[in-house]
Order: structure tokens, then C-alpha cells, then sequence
């Protein structure tokens, strides 16, 4: 009996033993098992496998670290600013397609209208713009031929190019409706030499209320005005000037184009090589204005369009 008792006592010693030993490796599986899908839960690897270097798959969906010395409002601007560079292409005459919009929009703006550019000035009223981070257009000729390569640096700074005829001679242009077309048609081969298409903006020489027309052929500017917005262009009058088209101090250029409280404004001036007073008193005309809150911009297919009333 005392054998039996003690083989008794020894068997469930042994169980007491097994049991526990089974319970032992039943916690470590499930903290094992804990362990792993907490890493997997982080989005991270075992311990053993971060011990491996990063497969290449791995280092392909790393992201790049944000360069903090361009600020966001600085990477929407140039975002916008690409963007529009991008659109004017929309810029191009489009037949069905005329721009503009015949009443002025609430807006504080100026639009700064050079004609008769390029010259050897532009490169000084481009430093300018620059300088004071405004946009302006440029009706441009081929009165200066050598300076053509400007209307492209004009373009690629921002600006907008709209076409002043080819040769600008008032006896040249105003001879007949063919006459004028095959001359606008000769500076749009130009500027689309330099930016890749036509553009859809003009300004007549002398503008649409001129009278020297009468002088070469009656009732031609009628006829031009309907006729050019046939064909997807839109002429550009102006509804404040510096008076540089006379022969003017600087201090009167400057009084004359600071004159006008428009909401919007289409300032005419010229870019002409017998011009250094414009480009002296560029500064202070940009000055007034964004001290007034104005803000400069270049013409577009939404801008305002000032039309003169007719007189040939």
C-alpha cells in the first residue's frame, strides 16, 4: 500500500509538472504572437527583420522631405504663376472667339500699354516692371527689327504681346481693308516667330477715333473695327494716357498719367527709342497707383476693352 501511495503521489506530482510546463509555452505563443501583430498594427517589422537592410521597394515609397525654405503661399504663387504662363496660349486669335468685356469689373487695376516696341528702351522698362513686380502689354511693330528678340523676353517675364501693325505708317495701313490685314498679318508672323502663335490683341495706330484715316481711304476704320472681330482679334483703345506720344517733360508725363481714378484703368504709353522720359517716369507712375491699392496687370481675354468712338 505505502509503494502504491507513493507511485500515487509521484504520477501526479509528474502532471502538476507537464501542466505547467504547457501553460509556460502557451504564454510565451501568445505573447510571441501579441508581439507580432502589434508591430504589423504599427506598420512596422519584426525586431528580427529591422536587424535587414531596407529592400529597394522600401526606399522608393519614401518621401521626400519638405524643403521649409519655400513657404506654401510662395509654392501656390509660382503654382499660379505657371499656370497662367501655361494659358496664354489661349492668348492666340481664335476666329469665333473674341476677347474682352465691354463694362469695367469693381476691381482696383491698371493695365500699362506700351506701343510701338521693341526698342533699344525695353530692356529698361522690362528691369522696371521687374523691379516694382508688375505686368504690363506691349503692342508691338517691326519699326526696329534688330530689337525683335525682345518681344519674346517681354513674353517670357510675364508680359502680355498684342500686335500695333507691321510697319505703322498711317499711309501704308489705311489704304484699303487689304492693305491693313496683309500689314497686321506681317507683325503676327513676327511675334509668332518669337512666342509660337498670333495673338488675338491690337491696337490700331492712332486708335479707332483717329481721323488721319479719312485722310487714305473713307469710312475704313468702321469697316476695320467690325472686321478684325470677325476674324478673332480685339482692338484695344485706352481710356488714360501719359501723353508721350508728344514731346513732354518727365514731371508732365508724370502728372498727366497719375490724372485718372478709373476702376480700371488702360494707361497708353509708349516704347519707342525717342522715349527715355517714359522710362524716367515709369517708377513714380507705378508708385501712385499701388499706393492707391491698384494692383498692374497685362491684358487678357477678360479684360475690360475701352472702344473710342469712331469718327472715319
Amino acid at each position: 500500500m505505502k509503494v502504491d501511495l507513493e507511485e500515487h503521489m509521484a504520477q501526479r506530482r509528474r502532471k502538476r509538472i507537464g501542466g505547467k510546463i504547457v501553460v509556460t509555452v502557451a504564454v510565451f505563443i501568445l505573447a510571441g504572437t501579441a508581439i507580432f501583430t502589434g508591430y504589423r498594427m504599427l506598420g512596422k517589422k519584426s525586431p528580427k527583420s529591422d536587424k535587414k537592410n531596407t529592400s529597394s521597394s522600401d526606399k522608393k515609397r519614401e518621401i521626400p522631405a519638405i524643403n521649409t525654405n519655400v513657404s506654401v503661399r510662395d509654392r501656390i504663387a509660382e503654382k499660379e504663376a505657371r499656370k497662367k504662363q501655361n494659358n496664354r496660349e489661349d492668348f492666340a486669335v481664335q476666329p469665333g472667339d473674341v476677347p474682352g468685356v465691354q463694362e469695367q469689373t469693381q476691381e482696383k487695376v491698371v493695365y500699362l500699354t506700351l506701343d510701338d516696341g521693341p526698342s533699344p528702351n525695353t530692356q529698361a522698362v522690362l528691369d522696371i516692371l521687374d523691379k516694382y513686380q508688375v505686368k504690363a502689354t506691349f503692342f508691338v511693330t517691326n519699326g526696329m527689327p534688330e530689337y525683335s528678340y525682345m518681344i519674346k523676353e517681354a513674353y517670357d517675364r510675364g508680359h502680355t504681346i498684342g500686335l500695333h501693325t507691321y510697319s505703322h505708317d498711317y499711309a501704308v495701313v489705311y489704304a484699303s481693308q487689304d492693305a491693313y490685314f496683309k500689314d497686321l498679318e506681317a507683325i503676327g508672323e513676327v511675334v509668332k516667330g518669337q512666342i509660337g502663335y498670333v495673338p488675338c490683341f491690337i491696337r490700331f495706330p492712332g486708335g479707332s477715333s483717329n481721323t488721319v484715316s479719312r485722310k487714305y481711304t473713307s469710312g475704313i476704320m468702321t469697316a476695320l473695327a467690325q472686321e478684325v472681330q470677325n476674324r478673332g482679334y480685339q482692338y484695344y483703345d485706352w481710356n488714360a494716357s501719359s501723353g508721350d506720344g508728344g514731346v513732354l517733360s518727365t514731371e508732365e508725363l508724370v502728372n498727366n498719367a497719375t490724372s485718372f481714378n478709373e476702376n480700371n484703368i488702360i494707361l497708353l504709353s509708349h516704347d519707342s527709342a525717342a522715349k527715355q522720359t517714359t522710362v524716367e517716369a515709369l517708377p513714380r507712375i507705378i508708385e501712385h497707383y499701388q499706393s492707391l491699392g491698384y494692383e498692374f496687370r497685362a491684358l487678357d481675354r477678360d479684360t475690360y476693352v475701352p472702344h473710342h468712338g469712331i469718327n472715319n
